[in-house]
């Protein structure tokens, strides 16, 4: 019904409406295969849309160089090197979930279905410490994050921990007392190569 009502506006508004109809049909298509419009809803907007680099095809300037993913359209997906960011409680499991034990069972199925996207290197980044936002750019205030429940010590045993270390950080004195830090990115970045 919608798609109806929509159609007189779009052909008024849009050129091309034929290519933007089919788009609405193909839309109404895949709706009918979910339950829910929450289900659908979730699906659409954590799938991203096809790009050349699911192609497979080899690597072209510009091109496949980083992915990024969410957990959820990375399912069947799988990468040479995996990056996992924010495994802290909170993240995983989210906040939101911790009041019920099958929401705290679909996080732990979630951070698996990250894990095992890994083909060659899996690298979970666990933050000791989150700066708090409502604050000055130049102030320190922070909080301390804890390690996911998921990372139990038999998981971590199966892990090369390793911590950052804060070389080409240079920390400046202001005139008026406060505190700056710079870092040297383009430095580090080459001695990852």
């Amino acid at each position: 019904m919608i798609r109806e009502w929509y159609r007189p506006l779009m052909e008024r508004l849009y050129e091309h409406v034929h290519t933007r109809i089919g788009d609405l049909d193909q839309l109404e298509l895949l709706s009918s295969q979910y339950q829910t419009r929450e289900r659908f809803i979730s699906e659409l907007t954590l799938d991203p849309p096809n790009a050349t680099g699911d192609h497979g095809t080899g690597a072209h300037q510009d091109e496949d160089y980083l992915v990024i993913s969410t957990i959820h359209s990375a399912k069947g997906m799988e990468w040479d090197n995996v990056y996992i960011l924010n495994v802290v409680e909170g993240s995983f499991p989210n906040e939101f979930s911790t009041g019920k034990a099958e929401a705290i069972e679909e996080e732990r199925r979630l951070l698996y279905v990250a894990m095992t996207r890994a083909r060659n290197e899996l690298t979970c980044v666990v933050p000791l410490r989150f700066q708090i936002t409502s604050q000055p750019k130049t102030s320190d205030g922070h909080v301390y994050g804890a390690r996911s429940r998921f990372m139990t010590e038999k998981v971590i045993k199966c892990f090369d921990e390793q911590a950052f270390q804060g070389s080409n950080t240079e920390v400046k004195i202001e005139e008026n007392g406060a505190s700056t830090t710079s870092i040297d990115v383009a430095s580090r970045i080459k001695q990852m190569w």
